[in-house]
């Protein structure tokens, strides 16, 4: 009965919706149509660069890979530049570190003999000079030596510092120079030495361009360069602390210590 009932209902809904006229369907807006019901257009074939286009791009490229260049370069420069700067100050000083030690431990060795037969401690001109002090590090192992410092011309417009060591002589001869000179600055524009000592009542004299008495040693020696700009040599004033008065009162000790070992 039940199962008749629902049939009986499905019956009457379904003569009611056959009873009703249906509804007209309203087109669907074109926006709203799928892709297959829109008009079709003719595809266009793909089209390429122009050659304007492509040189503009291959210009456009070229300066671009110029300026990467160029900043490449330039960052390269400026680094080669500030090293060589920075080693060239280190040189300048270190060497003014090497000679101020050097004349410090001046000693009052003879390097020679004047006209007379005057033993002589000190040579000093305007651009040379030559005094006897041991070699710093291992190198005092050679002993004393004699040192011979001296502004050449560099051949390039220009003068350079250099420095020559030389043994003491056993028998009293010449000193004679030992492998080559030893460049401690290049590129010297100009330069020159000067020497300051004693008078007779124990006060500084005057600055001199070229030490007058090789018998006696100076107080003070300076040393003043110009290197090319920018940079800056620090004048130098360098003293000498062995007693000034050790050359007139007493020889060489080293001198006299090896002429005896040779009588003997």
């Amino acid at each position: 009965m039940g199962a008749a009932a629902g049939r009986d209902g499905r019956t009457v809904r379904a003569s009611r919706h056959r009873g009703r006229r249906p509804l007209p369907r309203r087109p669907l807006p074109q926006r709203l149509l799928p892709q297959e019901a829109l008009p079709r257009k003719s595809p266009s074939p793909p089209r390429g660069f122009s050659l304007l286009e492509v040189l503009g791009a291959l210009a456009l490229l070229a300066l671009l890979l110029l300026g990467v260049y160029s900043g490449i370069r330039t960052a390269t420069q400026s680094v080669q530049a500030g090293g060589a700067a920075i080693e060239r100050l280190d040189r300048i000083r270190s060497a003014q570190e090497f000679l101020r030690r050097e004349l410090a431990q001046a000693m009052a060795q003879p390097i020679g003999r004047d006209d007379r037969g005057d033993a002589l401690y000190f040579k000093g001109t305007p651009h040379e000079l030559s005094f006897v002090a041991p070699l710093p590090g291992y190198l005092g192992k050679l002993g004393p030596q004699v040192q011979t410092l001296a502004l050449v011309d560099n051949g390039r417009g220009g003068q350079r510092l250099e420095i020559r060591f030389a043994a003491l002589p056993f028998d009293g001869q010449p000193p004679k120079p030992e492998g080559r000179p030893e460049v401690l600055l290049d590129d010297v524009r100009e330069g020159a030495f000067s020497y300051r000592g004693i008078d007779a009542q124990g006060r500084p004299g005057d600055w001199q361009g070229s030490w007058p008495d090789g018998r006696l040693l100076p107080s003070l020696v300076r040393i003043e360069l110009t290197p090319p700009a920018p940079e800056r040599w620090p004048r130098l004033d360098a003293p000498l602390r062995v007693d000034v008065s050790a050359s007139l009162t007493r020889p060489g000790l080293l001198q006299g210590l090896r002429i005896q070992r040779m009588r003997q």
